[in-house]
């Protein structure tokens, strides 16, 4: 097989960069707006400003209705990556730290990598094989760095968070073949937040009574790390093999820990600074191996993914 180069395009590069910060942010964000929304409150609210925040650009963004063969696939990435993801992460949240949160759902692209293997036919080259392994290691050793912290239910239901996630991350492959970043994002937050509203009979309360700082983290995670993100994330991923474009969400980790740090006063440990270092080189021997060696084919570029996303 001939295999030639093709480097990654800064658009892609800042793209991932966004994703990371974003969804980073997203787990101290958590912290601050589900003591007083509530589980499915939050859940609620930032579903609900992320679907509002991508129809408004509907009109200047060329965002057509998906094809009724696309239904399902497009229900099932709202049930997995935005409804359950939403509600399981806040509610594991509630008593888990954020940075403890985020090395739990750094886990995901395991999930996802075995579906790309599996389903998608996606190679599980060495360099991919030996970037994954360091990377988790980064990930086994910041999770153990906490010893207070035990597997407990809040831990177990992070834990499914993650495995939801990364069954979601491969799902969008055949959507971005067709659709832009933007519209499965969009398609995404508008079946979450229906699959959602069965729920919305145990937010009133808390909806009514919550901070004025609880409503402003719940907007901000509906409007950057889930409207932005996620389209950051389509436009990304429509650009490289699932297993590459999900390795780097093992960098969301160290990211998230640094941020939980400035906003939450959540002190890092030396072991986890250490780890954080570990999973950004097992990110890095992944990706760039990746670049370094892309086969030439049809699927290099994304279809009408490319062509409506510009």
């Amino acid at each position: 097989m001939t295999s030639t180069r093709h480097p990654i395009s800064l658009l892609t590069v800042a793209a991932g960069v966004v994703v990371v910060v974003s969804w980073a942010s997203a787990f101290p964000a958590i912290r601050v707006a589900v003591p007083e929304l509530g589980v499915v409150g939050l859940s609620l609210v930032r579903l609900g400003v992320a679907a509002v925040a991508l129809l408004a650009r509907a009109p200047f963004g060329r965002i057509h209705v998906p094809a009724r063969r696309d239904l399902p696939l497009v229900l099932a990435c709202g049930f997995f990556g935005m409804a359950a993801y939403q509600v399981l992460l806040n509610w594991g949240e509630v008593h888990v730290p954020a940075g403890t949160a985020s090395i739990i759902v750094s886990a995901a692209p395991l999930v996802s990598v075995a579906i790309a293997a599996g389903v998608f036919g996606e190679r599980l080259t060495a360099t991919k094989v030996l970037g994954s392994t360091v990377a988790i290691a980064g990930v086994v050793l910041v999770s153990t760095a906490r010893s207070d912290v035990s597997v407990s239910s809040a831990v177990l239901i992070v834990i499914a968070a993650g495995v939801v996630q990364g069954i979601y991350h491969p799902l969008t492959k055949p959507l971005l073949v067709r659709y832009s970043g933007v519209e499965v994002a969009t398609y995404g937050m508008v079946a979450g937040v229906l699959m959602t509203l069965p729920l919305s009979g145990w937010a009133l309360d808390d909806l009514g009574h919550a901070s004025a700082d609880a409503w402003w983290a719940a907007i901000y995670l509906g409007v950057i790390p889930s409207a932005l993100g996620f389209v950051m994330w389509g436009y990304a991923v429509a650009r490289l093999p699932v297993i590459t474009s999900t390795s780097l969400l093992y960098l969301v980790p160290a990211v998230a820990i640094a941020i939980a740090y400035v906003w939450l006063g959540e002190v890092p440990l030396r072991s986890e600074l250490v780890g954080g270092l570990v999973v950004i080189a097992g990110v890095a021997i992944v990706t760039l191996g990746d670049s370094r060696r892309r086969p030439a084919s049809p699927r290099s570029t994304p279809h009408r993914a490319t062509s409506r996303a510009n």
